[in-house]
């Protein structure tokens, strides 16, 4: 038997016989406060049992995971760019389970079997050098080969600043539900919210989609998603009364999990706020919708209710002292035809609002020219006229429409071009981003729960890897390699903003370019795993000149 194995970079992506071409690595230099992610991967001639072990100071703070193969079952469309890995449908490593640092198995027959390890590193940590050593035994019973890979972590004296882009990834409760075959806000059911908060939290999100109406969200027209609405309402004559009980536990377990900004949903159906969304009121004692595809948003049925709903919901949120991190939605994705639509919703809900901003994912600028929208959340392909207007308070958003030059997270990418957004986020500066699929375990317009160990793509609706980001397990969720990799690009952004300190955003700015060779844009890019390490070690060794 024989035994290969080999460390390389969290954005190697390990399929059959790709051991050979990935570049091996040995040392990183992290700052205190960062996460850093690399492999190791093992491929032996023979079926063997590999038992690992892991050996380090710093074992407390890491995490080490099994990488498994998902199914590509529709990696992207036909008209797409040629940077693919795959564009035939096929395996690809994504799904990270958990192992045991003091003696994990995995088996290595003749394929890569590929182990993520994750260090987080803890502000209070002294600076020097730390070693990881993963010892690493094969055996197929009749013989057994030994291999030791080892990583060299240099922790600088400098702290990574506290990440500033706010981050939203749709938080999908009713997925939660019916994945697990709990009932919504069970008990059971709130248990699996904490876990998947808290692993949201750790992949970086700080604001998340909070259901105070069921998000009208992916929903086929005439039809209902299960009711997740946090607010109960009961309607007595034209007066409606608010419960909000609900929606002040969810709150409670997000502050638990750490999140900062509450991103409230929508008020308008989706792609042209023509309904209003599915609502649920109590009336003479019957629950119903009185609200949904049968009441058009313009009614004033419809604005009597939100006159008594909006501010009620505010003056709640100011109670609890989060008004000021709350953000309200519109409608998705509106377009030029829409803007009589918008602007009536604008008008109707915003003086409302006591100050609370508005977000909504648009690319039509104009809409943020006429000043309905505060903070446009914009596809990453439609940007250049927004980023020539220099708008404040500018976002992004990339969805399953962004396959073609720009970055994305889908399955069937290299992992650089998910990585490049934070660069691309820092140069440009956008305040925040937006992804729609955290946990949608549903197929397109949620007609029908999906197993996501089978389909990535929502049954063909979307490139593989668009509708979500998390894996259920039975009593829980587990990450993606692309989510930890989309972590490690919102680090980037904040190893820019600290060498911003010392040398100013231009000449930061200048580095990359210089490193990238060429004026780096959302389309425009260096195409390999090496730039963004790269240039992070070159950006670190200057912020090291100025601790």
């Amino acid at each position: 038997m024989k035994l290969i194995t080999k460390q390389v970079s969290s954005l190697e992506k390990i399929r059959t016989g790709d051991i050979a071409g990935a570049a091996e690595i040995n040392h990183a230099t992290v700052l205190r406060g960062e996460s850093f992610s690399y492999q190791v991967a093992m491929e032996s001639t023979d079926n063997a049992t590999t038992r690992l072990t892991l050996e380090s100071s710093l074992a407390q703070y890491i995490k080490i995971y099994s990488v498994k193969s998902s199914a590509v079952d529709f990696p992207v469309y036909s008209d797409a760019d040629d940077d693919y890995i795959i564009k035939e449908p096929g395996l690809m490593p994504d799904l990270l389970l958990p192992l045991c640092k003091d003696n994990a198995t995995v088996r290595t027959a003749g394929v890569a079997s590929t182990v993520w390890i994750t260090v987080i590193v803890p502000e209070e940590l002294p600076a020097g050098q730390y070693t990881v050593k993963l010892h690493i035994s094969a055996s197929t019973g009749a013989e057994t080969e030994e291999a030791e890979q080892v990583m060299v972590l240099d922790v600088m004296n400098a702290v990574l600043p506290a990440q500033q882009t706010i981050f939203t990834q749709w938080f999908h409760v009713d997925c939660i539900a019916d994945i697990h075959n709990v009932p919504i806000y069970s008990e059971e059911h709130w248990a699996l919210v904490d876990k998947y908060m808290a692993l949201a939290s750790e992949l970086g999100m700080n604001m998340i989609l909070t259901p105070v109406i069921t998000p009208p969200l992916d929903t086929a027209v005439g039809s209902t998603r299960p009711c997740t609405q946090l607010v109960k309402i009961v309607k007595t004559d034209e007066t409606y009364s608010f419960d909000f009980s609900l929606l002040e536990r969810w709150i409670a377990l997000c502050e638990k999990n750490r999140m900062q900004y509450f991103e409230i949903s929508h008020l308008f159906s989706q792609w042209g706020l023509e309904f209003a969304p599915n609502i649920r009121v109590t009336e003479n004692g019957v629950e119903s919708y009185l609200f949904g595809w049968h009441v058009k948003a313009r009614s004033e049925e419809y604005a009597h209710f939100l006159k008594q709903f909006v501010p009620a919901l505010v003056a709640f949120l100011r109670k609890k002292g989060i008004k000021d991190r709350c953000w309200f939605h519109m409608s998705d994705e509106p377009t030029a035809a829409h803007l009589d639509a918008y602007r009536y919703a604008h008008d109707l809900v915003v003086p409302m609002l006591d100050g609370c901003p508005t977000m909504d994912a648009l690319s039509d600028y104009d809409f943020y020219e006429m000043g309905l929208i505060e903070h446009p959340v914009t596809a990453i392909n439609h940007m250049e006229r927004f980023l020539q207007n220099k708008v404040d308070h500018q976002w992004a958003y990339y969805c399953c429409g962004q396959y073609k030059n720009v970055g994305n997270r889908f399955l069937a990418m290299p992992s650089y071009r998910n990585r490049i957004l934070g660069l691309q986020m820092y140069k440009f500066n956008i305040e925040g981003f937006l992804q729609w699929g955290y946990n949608f375990y549903y197929s397109q317009l949620s007609r029908e729960l999906i197993n996501p160990y089978v389909t990535t793509s929502s049954e063909k609706a979307f490139p593989a890897g668009d509708p979500f980001s998390v894996y259920p397990v039975r009593d829980g969720v587990v990450p993606s390699l692309r989510a930890v990799i989309f972590k490690e690009a919102l680090n980037d952004v904040e190893v820019c903003r600290k060498l911003e300190q010392y040398i100013g955003r231009e000449k930061v700015i200048a580095m990359i370019d210089s490193r990238a060779g060429m004026d780096l844009s959302f389309a425009e890019y260096p195409r390999n795993n090496d730039f963004v390490p790269g240039l992070m070690e070159e950006m670190k060794a200057q912020i090291r000149a100025f601790e």
